[in-house]
C-alpha cells in the first residue's frame, strides 16, 4: 500500500511535465512560466521535508500518507479548473507538498516492517518500482489527454488521488502488529528529538550522501538533460528519448546491486558513495572537454554513470536508518531528503541563468559553450557534498574506534570478507 502511494504520488509529479505543450496553450504562457511550476513544485517539496519529517514521528506514516494523497489530488482537481497561470501555480504547490509528505513516509513504513539487513534492498525497490508512476504518467495520461479533455483528464487524476487516499484508510497500517509504533509526543519533546537528529553524524552524512550523489542525475533526467542532447549534441529527439530511457532503465538495474551490498557490507557504505561520485564527475568532465560534440558512444557513457545517481542518494537514507532510533526515523528522513532536492533546485536555476547569460537576445538557441559552462557549475555542489561526506564519516568512525571498532583498509577488509575472517578489531 505504501509502495502504491508513492507510485502514484510520482505520477501527480510528472502529469504536469508531460502535459507542458497543452499547459503552455491552455495558459497562454511561455516555457518560462511553465517551467515555474516545476521550480516552485520541487521548493515547496524540499522546503517542507522538516517539517513533514517532524510531523510523521508525531502522527505516523498512515495519517501523512493519507494526508498527502487528499493534498495532491486537491492540487489536481485546481488544475483541471485552473484558467490562468497564478492557478495553475497554487495547484502545483498543492501537488508539491503533498508529494512531500509521501516517500519518506512510506520510508517508515519500510523501517518499521523490514527491520535489518532487508531494509536497504526494500528501501532500493521502493525507489525504483515508485517511479512507475512517471509510466503512468507518460503513456496513459498522455493518451487520456489527447483523446478527451484538459478537464477529463485531471479530473481522473484527482479521483486517482482519493482512490489511493481510501486503501490507504483501509489496508494501511504504520507497523506489525504486536510492534508499537511509539507514543505520541508534544512540541517540546519534537523539538528535543529534532536537536538529537540533526547532531547525529549519521543523519549529516546522510544528508549530504543524499545531496552529492542525486542532484546530477535528476537535473539530467527532470529538466536540462533533452536540451543538452538535443540542441548542444546534436542528437534527434528519439535518439534523446532512448537516452533518457536508457538512464531509468539502469537505475532500476542497479538499485538492487546497491541494496545487497549495503546489507553485506554496512560499514563501506562509503565507498559506493565515492564511486558513484567519481564515475559521476569523470563521465561529465570527458564530455564538457571533449572538442566538439561528443561521440554517442561517449554520451552513452554519461547517461550509464547518470543512472547509478538516484540509487546511489538512497544509501543516504541508509545512514539516518541505521544511526537513528527508529522514532527519529521521519524527522531524520526529512532531513537526508532535503540534501539532494535543495541542491537539484538550485542547479536547476543555477543552469538557467548561465545559459541565458551567455545567449545573445535571450533566446533559447543555446550553443555547446553556454552548455558547458552551464553545466560546470555541478563542480560546486560535487565540492560541498563530498566535503560534507568525508567530515562526517570521520565522525563516524571516530565513534565506532571508541566503542573499540576500528575499521581495515579497503583491500584488507576485502581479503578477509573472502577468508571468511574478521575485518574488524
Amino acid at each position: 500500500m505504501g509502495l502504491l502511494a508513492y507510485a502514484v504520488a510520482v505520477f501527480h509529479r510528472s502529469s504536469l511535465g508531460v502535459a507542458a505543450v497543452e499547459a503552455q496553450e491552455r495558459f497562454s504562457a511561455g516555457a518560462s512560466a511553465v517551467s515555474l511550476f516545476l521550480v516552485l513544485q520541487l521548493a515547496v517539496y524540499a522546503g517542507l521535508q522538516v517539517p513533514v519529517g517532524v510531523a510523521l514521528d508525531r502522527f505516523g506514516s498512515r495519517r501523512m500518507i493519507l494526508a498527502g494523497a487528499l493534498t495532491m489530488a486537491a492540487g489536481q482537481l485546481v488544475l483541471a479548473l485552473a484558467d490562468d497561470v497564478p492557478t495553475a501555480v497554487a495547484a502545483r504547490v498543492l501537488v508539491g507538498a503533498g508529494d512531500a509528505m509521501t516517500f519518506i513516509s512510506v520510508l517508515r513504513v519500510v523501517a518499521m516492517w523490514f527491520p535489518g539487513s532487508a531494509a536497504p534492498l526494500i528501501t532500493q525497490l521502493t525507489g525504483i518500482l515508485g517511479q512507475a508512476g512517471s509510466v503512468v504518467a507518460a503513456y496513459p495520461l498522455v493518451a487520456l489527454l489527447h483523446g478527451t479533455s484538459w478537464e477529463a483528464t485531471f479530473l481522473g487524476a484527482a479521483a486517482t488521488g482519493l482512490l489511493v487516499a481510501v486503501l490507504v484508510t483501509v489496508a494501511l497500517r504504520d507497523a506489525p502488529r504486536g510492534r508499537a509504533a511509539g507514543p505520541a509526543l508534544d512540541a517540546a519533546e519534537l523539538r528535543r528529538r529534532l536537536v538529537d537528529t540533526w547532531r547525529e553524524p549519521g543523519t549529516r552524512i546522510g544528508m549530504y550522501t543524499h545531496l552529492v550523489t542525486q542532484f546530477s542525475g535528476t537535473v539530467f533526467a527532470l529538466l536540462w538533460g533533452y536540451p543538452f542532447l538535443v540542441v548542444g549534441q546534436g542528437l534527434t529527439p528519439g535518439g534523446a528519448a532512448a537516452l533518457l530511457t536508457l538512464l531509468v532503465l539502469v537505475a532500476m538495474a542497479v538499485g538492487p546491486v546497491l541494496g545487497r551490498l549495503c546489507a553485506r557490507w554496512p560499514l563501506r557504505r562509503s565507498v559506493l558513495v565515492f564511486a558513484i561520485l567519481g564515475a559521476t564527475v569523470t563521465a561529465w568532465t570527458v564530455v564538457l572537454v571533449w572538442p566538439g560534440r561528443a561521440p554517442v558512444a561517449v554520451l552513452v557513457v554519461l547517461v550509464v554513470v547518470l543512472g547509478t545517481n538516484g540509487p546511489g542518494s538512497m544509501i543516504g537514507f541508509d545512514f539516518a536508518r541505521t544511526e537513528n532510533p527508529v522514532e527519529r526515523m521521519g524527522s531524520a528522513s526529512g532531513v537526508v531528503n532535503v540534501g539532494g532536492f535543495v541542491a537539484s533546485l538550485l542547479t536547476i536555476l543555477a543552469i538557467g541563468v548561465v545559459l541565458d547569460v551567455l545567449t545573445p537576445g535571450g533566446g533559447t538557441d543555446y550553443d555547446l559553450g553556454a552548455f558547458r559552462a552551464a553545466f560546470a557549475v555541478q563542480y560546486v555542489f560535487w565540492a560541498i557534498g563530498l566535503v560534507g561526506v568525508l567530515r562526517h564519516r570521520r565522525e563516524l568512525r571516530s565513534r565506532l574506534a571508541r566503542d573499540g571498532v576500528v575499521l581495515a583498509p579497503l583491500h584488507a577488509a576485502v581479503r578477509a570478507r573472502l577468508r571468511g575472517t574478521s575485518a574488524y578489531r
